[in-house]
């Protein structure tokens, strides 16, 4: 579904560099970034859904290289949900998940009887029918969270990108968020990639964990052989305790590790 080969970028103004970074993502996989700050799990995200350029290598999606197609063609395709959204905005839940159709909507940006239910459907899967006429200026963190994640869904996209889409949240309205991840690729078999600061929760919620630092790829696998405690003191230079929990894996810092 999607591959990113041989990626490379560098931003000099703050000697910043992803160093030949390869991927390969299968349809229906939900995979999470994860590494230090500064590792460069946004800028991937970035370079993935075409908004910056890396300076060689080539991203494909669906069998298209997504810097050869138009924007409103890769929207059809992929949706990101950035970091940061402006939750000040003065529209209603329903005209804010109007959005989400524009790439479908042509150039008069006039919405059809199929696209009003297609929002009615992101809607209802985000579980925000009942909050559609209430302005977001007057919703809950969590909520607005669903509000911008149900503009994505609207794209009808095959591959949805979140950019750390729990930060700022309480715990519950983090595992609500999650757990609608998960039910948009179980039941609509959406291909997820995100990037986490969680760990725990990247490994719960994840079939594969990418780890990055300074711009390299350290670790690629399934979640119970990524999280070991050699990741843990190499990359962020903790020593951790690793405990299962099912067929899932969770860490406890420990301490700092000392060479």
């Amino acid at each position: 579904m999607l591959r990113a080969d041989d990626i490379n970028y560098e931003r000099k103004e703050t000697n910043f560099q992803l160093k030949n970074i390869d991927i390969n993502i299968q349809e229906g996989e939900i995979v999470s970034l994860i590494g230090p700050n500064g590792s460069g799990k946004s800028t991937l995200l970035r370079v993935i859904a075409n908004l910056i350029k890396p300076n060689s290598g080539a991203v494909h999606v669906d069998g298209q290289q997504v810097d050869k197609m138009k924007g409103s063609e890769l929207a059809k395709i992929l949706a990101m949900l950035p970091q940061m959204n402006n939750h000040m905005l003065d529209l209603t839940v329903r005209e804010l998940v109007e959005f989400g159709r524009h790439p479908h909507s042509g150039k008069k940006m006039t919405l059809t009887q199929e696209d009003q239910e297609i929002i009615d459907w992101a809607l209802e899967v985000t579980g925000l029918s009942h909050l559609q006429n209430r302005l977001l200026t007057s919703m809950s963190g969590g909520e607005r969270q669903r509000a911008w994640i149900a503009v994505t869904v609207a794209q009808h996209p095959k591959v949805l990108l979140l950019d750390e889409p729990t930060t700022y949240l309480d715990i519950s309205h983090q595992l609500e968020v999650m757990e609608l991840v998960k039910e948009l690729n179980a039941k609509y078999n959406m291909t997820v990639i995100m990037v986490l600061h969680d760990i725990n929760q990247a490994a719960q919620y994840s079939d594969r964990i990418i780890v990055l630092k300074r711009g390299t790829l350290h670790y690629d696998g399934l979640p119970h052989c990524v999280l070991c405690k050699e990741m843990f003191q190499t990359i962020f230079e903790i020593d951790a305790e690793i405990h299962m929990r099912g067929n899932r894996p969770t860490f406890t810092p420990i301490k700092i590790h000392k060479e």
